[in-house]
């Protein structure tokens, strides 16, 4: 199939998605804000006051869920290189994770403030490459873990999106080291031809 023979589909599924139709009619600004909302229902991730920080955050979803759900006295921080329109509650920083300006910018913005969540729904520009684009996705993950061990409070939690791949054993053994308890999660939104799954790991640090 050419290019924009796969473009054409992509568009046709996508206009079909019950999630992006329900997202659509609810107000949300992506499909992504129900995967999430389904791991904080089954596993209640967030809690009223709760300082959260939203990588890869862009269009939206996932930042906007946060901040509804950590109301009142809630702080939600997100970051990505696209740009994201404002919402209410949250602050944004835009900028590439791997460039240590972005970095710290987003300390300076924490001033020193530990995190209670940190959120990681980051993803590399898929190239078709299936080995080189889960490697690729292997490092923003890494990268996230990273943030999660300098800025996380003891006992707080992570949860960050991985694909299966070579790198993926050692990574769920590093969430394993560090968490009390590591799940893994598959929301019903995430589409099942897709690779993605997600690591919840709570207790971090202790």
């Amino acid at each position: 199939m050419t290019r924009a023979g796969k473009t054409r589909r992509w568009l046709q599924d996508h206009r079909r998605d019950v999630f992006v139709k329900r997202a659509a009619q609810e107000g949300y600004r992506s499909r992504a804000a129900y995967k999430l909302a389904e791991i904080d229902d089954r596993d209640s991730i967030f809690v009223p006051g709760q300082v959260v920080v939203d990588l890869g955050a862009a269009p939206g979803g996932w930042s906007q869920l946060a901040a509804a759900r950590t109301r009142p006295g809630g702080r939600v921080v997100a970051m990505d290189r696209l740009a994201m329109e404002p919402l209410p509650g949250v602050e944004f920083i835009r900028g590439d994770f791997h460039q240590g300006e972005t970095l710290a910018r987003l300390e300076a913005l924490l001033a020193g403030r530990t995190v209670d969540l940190v959120l990681s729904d980051m993803a590399p520009n898929i190239s078709g490459i299936r080995a080189s684009d889960q490697a690729r996705a292997m490092a923003l993950a890494e990268l996230a873990l990273d943030f999660a061990d300098t800025h996380l409070v003891a006992g707080g939690t992570f949860l960050v999106k991985v694909f299966q791949g070579a790198d993926y054993p050692a990574f769920l053994a590093a969430m394993k080291r560090r968490c009390r308890d590591t799940k893994v999660r598959k929301p019903e939104a995430s589409k099942r031809k897709s690779a993605e799954h997600y690591l919840l790991g709570r207790g971090f640090g202790v």
